[in-house]
């Protein structure tokens, strides 16, 4: 995914309200913007951090300006969670993520049961494939974190895939690592431990468990390469 526009710069100030940011410009001036990112932020969200940010042309949106990454420790932190379907997506389509080679249709948001949806069924000839993606912008020591905070939701999510894993759908977790630093991936347990317990018992019941970086820069985001997993 290429940008459409230039990225702007900034640095950032606070972030706060979940979804507000306030960014300081090289004139010196402070101004307001979108945070697409209801996670924590855990890492990526420190005042004094150098960030890119895009404006939108819409005259309706309160905040003309949305975050779009965070630069940690000289890499770039892709933090604009509303764009992670669509970089998977593409990646998919593509042919970039080598398990899903083959697949034709793709089905966005798709309802599971009465009260659940995933992000995508994945059509692969006779086969379907249940897929939930999850952005994920946290790491220590070369390793991708998922989740930054305690999260039911995503919890709930696990237990749909291996529900639909055991009825004989093909079913995955894909943590898109948005930033250039990590090596491998494995579940924050030591945030959430229920979410690191369910992710192993989704593994070990057949769900795929997968993690592929994405390269982060100003200029794009590209989901490229493929991770180690580990969810013991």
């Amino acid at each position: 995914m290429r940008f459409a526009q230039k990225l702007q710069a900034g640095i950032l100030v606070r972030r706060y309200k979940r979804f507000l940011a306030d960014v300081r410009l090289a004139s010196g001036e402070t101004i307001t913007i979108h945070c697409p990112n209801s996670g924590s932020m855990l890492g990526c969200s420190d005042p004094g951090s150098p960030v890119c940010f895009s404006e939108s042309s819409n005259p309706k949106r309160k905040y003309a300006h949305t975050l779009e990454m965070v630069q940690v420790a000289g890499s770039w932190v892709g933090v604009n969670t509303a764009r992670t379907n669509a970089l998977v997506r593409e990646a998919i389509e593509a042919g970039r993520v080598r398990e899903f080679a083959g697949v034709g249709r793709i089905d966005a948001e798709v309802r599971t049961s009465e009260n659940s949806r995933l992000d995508f069924l994945l059509h692969r000839g006779g086969e379907k494939i249940y897929l939930e993606v999850k952005n994920c912008s946290l790491a220590e020591g070369g390793v991708a974190l998922f989740p930054d905070a305690v999260t039911a939701r995503g919890t709930k999510h696990l237990e749909e895939l291996l529900r639909l894993r055991r009825q004989g759908h093909g079913a995955a977790v894909f943590f898109c690592v948005q930033r250039g630093d990590a090596e491998s991936f494995r579940p924050a347990s030591q945030i959430d431990p229920l979410y690191g317990r369910t992710l192993a018992e989704a593994a070990a019941g057949g769900v795929q468990v997968l993690a592929y970086r994405a390269e982060v820069s100003p200029a794009g985001i590209e989901v490229a390469v493929p991770l180690p997993v580990f969810v013991g």
